[in-house]
């Protein structure tokens, strides 16, 4: 039997393609009359379109004859009646629509009068303009017409806004203050290094400017990395835009890049509108221009109006009883209104909540950095003025205050900014690949700390592919067996349901695909519960499409689109059959909401019976029992009027239906759970996310799916949308906390219970209260009495309900209604197969497969970018502290400091650019979800992270100062081979004054280039004096060779000492960089390192530089080239830390639970609400 209904559906598709098309309806008559002077013409230019198209279909002849003499006598009557418009010369060519003459007919999107006026007389009005350009309006452009005017007019691209160049980032680099001051002490240096020691005293400045051009190449290459990221996230949301094209015949989905001048674009509400153009078809259609103009009202859009232009990158707010608005393009790229605008537009990204809490962080451990700087300055100055007594210091106090410029640059981490950085640029291009497209950065990290979310049910925790399964018609329960086979269903009564189901929709069913090639299933466009009727009828043998364009002329009938308070869709046509006249109202919708206005149903003999109240709740039981079984039920009804005067006031523009509409049908569709959604909920639920399902469904249907998925757990609560909005907020916040579905809900309803969980938007003061609750046309409230009664409540009575602060709400939308819920939301979540562009745009996440295990894994991937960030804190902060005590330490004891300026600007590459490359791009895992969110207060310091701090601190300072003070223990040939380092490395401060003795043990270190100079005696001869015996330090500035000649041997020592220090201190910190891949009790430290390449590279990377920094650095660095022994022994010294990190994870540390959200004291109790409806 299915053979044959899919046999029988290709039949009718293959029917419905070689037939000739009938012409699309054209606006109607009083649309003619759009530009009074001229409008003859174009009723007669728009005539003879209709004319051509309808020369192919002999049934649409006489329709065409009857609306073509409609347009024309509208268009005499307004030629007529009303003094026409002085008109210049026209164009009645494509020669003549030059580029010039086309893209001067708008000069501001505020000049509304004026682009009119331009619009009348320079073109003739919007259909002389058309044919102008070569457009048939009915059937859009041909291929080559599309080549044509692209080469003509150009295209829809824009150029990308200017972007900073590298050299420029690089200048740029140098406005960091500390950097500044840094480089004119390395000049100072420089200057006093070469007049006081013209051999090698341009060094050292020379070493520090070069570690300081590094430094700022490193800046600018992160920077210049950083922008092509965000202009490749900006690259990544345009290429899902789509545009809707009328282009020879078809209807055609195409990127807004591809229009060009003169494409008929389709509209409906909620899209961005994607070319500038004129409306030509079109009712009740309102556009929102406020990003454009300012204006922040919606403006109506009229074919005959004074206001026909739509705007580029503006958005359709509502299209009224037309299902499409129809405009043709005028301006495309850089001649369109946001394209000449968009030419001036620079893009900074403003920084996320996270990188400003760690400006803050980063600013107090700056401040830390300066006080040691300071401090270690001090001591300095004053170990140099006692060396040389005060004269020949100049240089001495240079290096010291260099020293302490350095350590600052240490000190700040201007890594942790970066690290972030880092990190959601990298997650941000794995979500993409996990359907989550990021439209504003900060919603990435916001998306790990999110406490609740509030999801949509079709499409998202269902497939959206609605099949119906089963039915009730003519007062006949029809089950799945028997649903499709025929003769099961009276002929009249199937009539009803056909007709209704083929016209009162606004979706497309498509059964082929783009190339041609009939599909697996047939791919539904718009509406799915539309769809699934559609199909239904085609497997009653119906041709819904040929039955839409026999039975509904556009021109005379009308469509009431769904309305979400109605809760139900109606069209209105004249009654083509050849035994009926007047018209009828054809309504279907939620079935409880549809079947109340009913006083009638269709009996088996296709005659209306009365509804009793029997048989009313016989119905009612039928519909609870589909819903139980997780069915959307929807009501088909209809009712006949006499004529127009029968209908009831206000019928042009809402639905006339009525409490006697007639039943005909409640049928049961069924749209599956999708496959992952049961462990999607599950596991977001072990995450500490409260899942709550907000449908429009009725309240069985949705607690029996919301069974299914496992959000509708034991003691938890479901309410209906009438009934949540009309409780007082605190009987809301007592419910909250187990309210899991909301059923037969309103975009209204949803943005309520986002704004009580979050506490944003709400009213602040009276004035903001009242105003709200007037415009929901509760009036006469009182301040005083009321103001706890109704919801969203007031800032102060939030606050006090909520002392912790709110949730972090994510919550999903794909309809225009949608977007206030969205913006008031932490995390906006729309779709990208459903979803408006409204609702796009309205959202910080665009789930690109609608589905809720994306937007589980947009969870995982938001607390991966903030464990990163604290993984690169906890590396970062032990680097801090270990390298600011052993220079201050080692300054201190006498020692110059054991890490040097350049050393430490290579330890701050290392530390900032390189671990935040290697631990912000550390990959999510599923242990991520084993925890609950970190609430909004929580620290970013826990205590496991201090435990860490603290431990690999002591560790590696312990071991750097044994090495400082004691190398001998480890180096024994160090001193054996340097008997002079006493003197000259850690020369006696108390006494600087050397005796006889220890003259000749310094001579006799200084070796032959000192032979002459062997004893005091013979020294202090040489000084020009006597001095009883003794030399003094500043007799030796007579010879101005002595240093070099001398102590060249000491000073060699003073290097191999140093370096030993560094290179240890350096493998310490590759190793903590392992160790801080764990910032818990995990003590495979190793764990999951395939998975990230670039920390391999990174530690790769560094050990290959910190080779070169010691074997070639020399003179530049102060560093002297190891032994194959010290450097086994160094590294070794450093990389105990690997076994003590996995030690020191065993060290017993608790959690603080006030760093979670949703903790509550022991005792703290929920309490139930009476108005609840409990499970």
């Amino acid at each position: 039997m299915q053979a044959l209904l899919e046999r029988r559906r290709e039949e009718l598709f293959a029917e419905e393609a070689a037939a000739p098309p009938l012409p699309e309806r054209t606006p109607r008559a009083q649309h003619a009359a759009a530009s009074a002077g001229s409008n003859a013409q174009a009723a007669a230019l728009l005539a003879a379109q209709k004319q051509q198209a309808a020369a192919a279909s002999a049934g649409g002849a006489q329709r065409l004859q009857r609306e073509d003499a409609a347009d024309a006598a509208a268009a005499a009557q307004a030629d007529g009646g009303g003094g026409g418009v002085a008109v210049e010369a026209q164009p009645s060519t494509v020669e003549e629509v030059t580029p010039d003459r086309l893209f001067s007919l708008v000069s501001s999107a505020q000049e509304v009068k004026e682009n009119k006026e331009r619009l009348d007389k320079q073109f003739g009005g919007t259909l002389q303009l058309a044919a102008g350009l070569g457009v048939d309006l009915i059937t859009g452009l041909s291929p080559d017409q599309v080549i044509r005017q692209r080469e003509r007019f150009g295209n829809n691209c824009f150029p990308e806004p200017p972007m900073k160049g590298f050299f420029k980032l690089f200048m740029e680099s140098f406005n960091d203050t500390i950097l500044q001051v840094l480089i004119v002490a390395a000049v100072v240096s420089l200057i006093i290094g070469i007049i006081t020691e013209p051999g090698h005293g341009w060094i050292e400045g020379t070493a520090i400017l070069i570690a300081v051009f590094i430094v700022a190449i490193v800046t600018a290459t992160n920077d210049y990395s950083k922008e092509l990221q965000f202009r490749a996230l900006e690259k990544t949301s345009e290429e899902s835009e789509r545009a809707l094209v009328l282009r020879n015949g078809e209807t055609l989905q195409i990127h807004p890049d591809e229009l060009v001048i003169g494409d008929v674009v389709l509209l409906k509400a909620g899209d961005s509108i994607p070319a500038d153009g004129i409306i030509f078809e079109g009712e009740g259609v309102k556009c929102n221009e406020s990003g454009l103009t300012g204006e922040p009202d919606d403006l109506e859009k009229r074919p005959d109006g004074s206001n026909p232009f739509l705007f580029s990158s503006c958005l359709v707010t509502e299209v009224g009883n037309s299902s499409d608005a129809k405009i043709v393009v005028t301006g495309v790229g850089t001649h369109s209104e946001w394209g000449k605008i968009r030419a001036t537009l620079t893009s900074e990204p403003s920084e996320t909540p996270l990188q400003q809490k760690l400006d803050v962080m980063a600013t107090l451990i700056g401040y830390v950095g300066v006080g040691f700087a300071v401090a270690t300055f001090i001591v300095l100055v004053i170990m140099i003025w006692a060396r040389h007594g005060g004269q020949d210091i100049l240089q001495g106090f240079v290096d010291a205050f260099i020293i302490a410029v350095t350590i600052i640059v240490v000190a700040i981490p201007e890594g942790l900014p970066l690290a972030v950085t880092i990190s959601l640029a990298y997650s941000t291009r794995k979500m993409y690949k996990d359907q989550n497209l990021i439209r504003v950065l900060a919603a990435c990290e916001t998306m790990g700390n999110a406490t609740n979310i509030c999801s949509d049910k079709t499409g998202t925790l269902t497939m959206n592919q609605m099949t119906v399964v089963e039915g009730w018609f003519g007062d006949n329960h029809v089950g799945p067996d028997a649903l499709r086979v025929a003769g099961t269903i009276p002929p009249e009564v199937l009539d009803l349901v056909t007709h209704n189901c083929a016209i009162n929709r606004s979706c497309e069913v498509h059964f082929k695909g783009e190339d041609g090639k009939q599909l697996h299933k047939p791919k539904v466009i718009g509406s799915a519960t539309e769809g699934a009727l559609v199909i239904l009828a085609m497997d009653w043998g119906f041709n819904a499409v040929s039955l839409k364009k026999s039975l509904f002329d556009p021109a005379v009938d009308r469509e009431y689109p769904f309305n979400s308070a109605k809760k139900r869709s109606s069209v209105l046509v004249t009654r083509k059959e050849a035994d009926a006249r007047g018209l009828r109202l054809f309504c279907k919708g939620a079935s409880e909401r549809v079947l109340q206005d009913c006083a009638f149903f269709t009996g088996p003999d296709g005659k209306p019976q009365p509804l009793t109240d029997a048989k009313r709740r016989e119905m009612e039981e039928m519909i609870f029992g589909m819903a139980d079984r997780a069915l959307r039920t929807i009501c088909i009804a209809h009712i006949d009027f006499d004529s127009v005067a029968d209908l009831p006031a206000g019928w042009e523009t809402e639905s006339p239906d009525s409490d006697q509409m007639v039943c005909d049908a409640v049928v049961g569709i069924m749209d599956p759970l999708r496959p992952e959604v049961k462990e999607a909920v599950a596991t977001a639920q072990h995450a500490g996310v409260m899942v709550r399902m907000v449908t429009g469904d009725n309240i069985h249907t949705a607690k029996a799916i919301a069974r299914d998925c496992g959000i509708l757990r034991e003691g938890g609560v479901a309410l209906e949308g009438p009934t949540f909005r009309n409780m007082t907020p605190a009987q809301v916040d007592e419910v909250l906390p187990r309210l899991q579905v909301l059923a037969r809900s309103t975009p209204n309803d949803k943005y309520l219970l986002v704004t009580r969980l979050n506490g944003h938007n709400m009213p602040k003061n009276e004035a903001e209260w009242k105003e709200i609750h007037d415009k929901t046309g509760v009036l006469g409230l009182s301040w005083e009495t009321d103001r706890d009664r109704l919801l969203p409540g007031y800032a102060e009575e939030w606050a006090k309900a909520n002392p912790k602060g709110g949730e972090v709400v994510g919550v999903t939308g794909d309809g225009t209604n949608d977007a206030p819920a969205l913006k008031a939301a932490d995390v906006g979540l729309s779709m990208g197969i459903t979803g408006t562009k409204v609702a796009q745009n309205a959202s910080d996440i665009v789930i690109l497969d609608d589905r809720f295990s994306s937007i589980v894994r947009a969870i995982m991937w938001g607390r991966s970018v903030y464990d990163n960030i604290r993984k690169f804190l906890q590396f970062q902060l032990t680097v801090n502290v270990v390298a600011l005590s052993i220079v201050f330490i080692g300054s201190v004891a006498g020692f110059d400091p054991p890490l040097n300026a350049v050393m430490m600007l290579w330890v701050n590459l290392i530390m900032d650019t390189m671990g935040a490359l290697a631990l912000g791009t550390e990959a999510p895992t599923l242990d991520l979800l084993k925890r609950k969110p970190f609430s909004r207060r929580a620290s970013l310091l826990s205590y496991k992270i201090m435990r860490h701090i603290g431990v690999m601190s002591v560790f590696q300072l312990a071991m750097l100062l044994g090495l400082l003070f004691a190398p001998d223990v480890l180096f024994d040939d160090v001193r054996k081979n340097n008997p002079c380092e006493q003197y000259v490395v850690k020369p006696n401060v108390a006494d600087l004054a050397w005796s006889p003795e220890t003259f000749q043990q310094v001579a006799n270190c200084a070796g032959a280039a000192c032979a002459g100079l062997t004893t005091c005696a013979s020294f202090t001869a040489a000084c020009g004096g006597g001095d009883n015996g003794a030399c003094y330090d500043d007799e030796f500035a007579q010879y101005a060779d002595f240093d070099d000649k001398c102590f060249k041997d000491c000073t060699s020592f003073d290097y191999v000492h140093y370096s030993l220090i560094f290179n240890t201190f350096v493998f310490a910190q590759i190793a903590n960089e392992f160790n801080a891949r764990s910032i818990g009790d995990e003590w495979n430290i190793l764990r999951g390192i395939g998975g990230n390449p670039m920390f391999i590279a990174i530690i790769l990377i560094t050990i290959g530089l910190q080779i070169f920094v010691i074997e070639v650095g020399g003179e530049f660095t102060k560093t002297a080239g190891l032994t194959a022994e010290q450097w086994l022994i160094t590294s070794a010294l450093g990389l105990i830390a690997f076994p003590l990190g996995v030690l020191m994870r065993f060290i017993p540390v608790g959690e603080r639970m006030s760093d979670y959200a949703g903790y509550d004291p022991p005792g703290a109790a929920i309490t139930k609400s009476k108005d609840a409806v409990a499970v």
